[in-house]
């Protein structure tokens, strides 16, 4: 699905960008994402996998865990608390979290920091583009809940700020 501002950017629109759009969604399938955009020279792209049930979303991401993990049965249900902790930081996007802005140095916060509003918690990349998720709360670091490089998921709960 593309989407053009403007005349020109459907001037634009090529056999090329037909080949990028069976790239992305290429792209799609090897990496189990859902959605890909992309903005290049005024045209903006969207391509996003359908997904006929959404209800049968949550379901796979709780029953797999325990399989993927091998957990104890209580796993699970401790998992369903932190994401609904009020607390929770959540993923605002999918891709790779790091809690230092660069390879052994400090990280952003630990457990037990005092953070403030706007305060840096960790970088997730995603494209190749470092984005900075700032604390929505001021409060104390209780509980890290992904490991440094960790692959996260939109919604993903990364940190309990108290």
């Amino acid at each position: 699905m593309a989407r053009q501002p403007d005349d020109k950017a459907a001037a634009k629109f090529s056999s090329d960008d037909s080949a990028l759009v069976r790239e992305l969604a290429l792209l799609l399938d090897e990496t189990s994402l859902t959605e890909i955009e992309i903005e290049r020279a005024g045209l903006r792209l969207r391509v996003a996998r359908n997904i006929s049930v959404a209800a049968t979303m949550p379901m796979p991401v709780a029953a797999a865990a325990p399989a993927l993990v091998a957990a104890p049965a209580a796993a699970p249900a401790a998992a369903a608390d932190v994401s609904k902790h009020p607390g929770a930081v959540t993923s605002p996007m999918v891709g790779t979290a790091y809690w230092a802005p660069e390879p052994g140095a400090k990280p952003f916060v630990e457990v037990g920091s005092k953070v403030s509003v706007g305060q840096t918690l960790l970088i997730i990349e995603a494209m190749k583009t470092m984005n900075q998720i700032p604390s929505p709360r001021a409060g104390t670091v209780t509980q890290i809940l992904v490991e440094d490089g960790q692959p996260v998921e939109f919604g993903e709960p990364l940190v309990i700020i108290e």
